[in-house]
């Protein structure tokens, strides 16, 4: 499994040699990018924008070519989020629309991406809450001609805050079984835990709320922990080492998540 490492310090792409996770909204306006020195994914910024305002607050082609922009500027990357549509509760209360109908635009936006330009590595993603549901998702790709078994990486949506249920670990099982390359978004200690082994890949920021309950910074670089980078390289490097195998497992114990 890939791990990247959420973070909303775009300038660590030019000093770490391990995969990051960033935000277009930590990159959007910027006058100059870093050169990265890793792989790296961009996360489309969905969940925020639809928290705060029920919409996606650019259009397709805004969002294309941005990422064109951080393809050639920034190098590296290895794929990017659509502007896919969450559906936690508190989200379609925002929206007003349905699970069904967050699905659909979740796959006319991949569609439209990719007309855009089908040489960005922009990948699928699936939305749900309900295994049901997810499994209806996989239809709706299904019957637009993309198979998800032959995609580099396919994204778990709807799962972040609910992620250390028997009903999350179920999901993944049953789409792992289906062959999907499953990416999982904002994953954290617990999830990892006990569904890692389903993964391609996932990514987790967890690490900077752990942070901000200790300040100042004991490395002397930032106001606290929540900023630090080789806080946050050491909490990675002991997820790693809590998921590479059974017999590591109770180093979650020790790994604030």
């Amino acid at each position: 499994m890939i791990f990247y490492l959420g973070t909303h310090q775009p300038h660590w792409l030019a000093t770490c040699d391990f995969p990051l996770f960033v935000s277009r909204v930590r990159l959007a306006g910027r006058r100059t990018l870093p050169r990265a020195r890793s792989s790296w994914a961009l996360d489309s910024g969905g969940f925020s924008a639809l928290d705060r305002r029920g919409e996606w607050d650019i259009t397709a082609r805004q969002y294309v070519a941005e990422i064109r922009r951080y393809r050639d500027e920034i190098g590296s990357l290895a794929w990017a989020a659509p502007m896919d549509w969450m559906v936690e509760p508190w989200i379609l209360a925002k929206t007003g629309l349905s699970v069904p109908e967050h699905q659909r635009r979740t796959v006319d936006n991949y569609l439209e991406l990719r007309t855009l330009d089908a040489d960005l590595p922009i990948i699928p993603v699936l939305q749900g809450w309900a295994l049901d549901d997810y499994l209806r998702c996989v239809d709706l790709y299904q019957r637009v001609g993309i198979d998800l078994a032959t995609q580099q990486v396919v994204g778990l949506g709807s799962v972040c805050r609910r992620q250390a249920t028997a009903e999350i670990g179920a999901i993944v099982a049953t789409l792992a079984a289906l062959r999907l390359p499953l990416h999982g978004f904002g994953v954290k200690i617990a999830g990892l835990a006990s569904y890692s082994a389903y993964l391609t890949s996932a990514d987790s920021m967890a690490w900077s709320a752990w942070g901000r309950r200790t300040s100042p910074c004991v490395h002397g670089r930032a106001n606290s922990e929540a900023n630090c980078r080789r806080f946050a390289a050491a909490w990675r490097d002991k997820v790693l080492a809590a998921v590479d195998g059974p017999a590591q497992l109770d180093l979650f114990a020790e790994v604030p998540g």
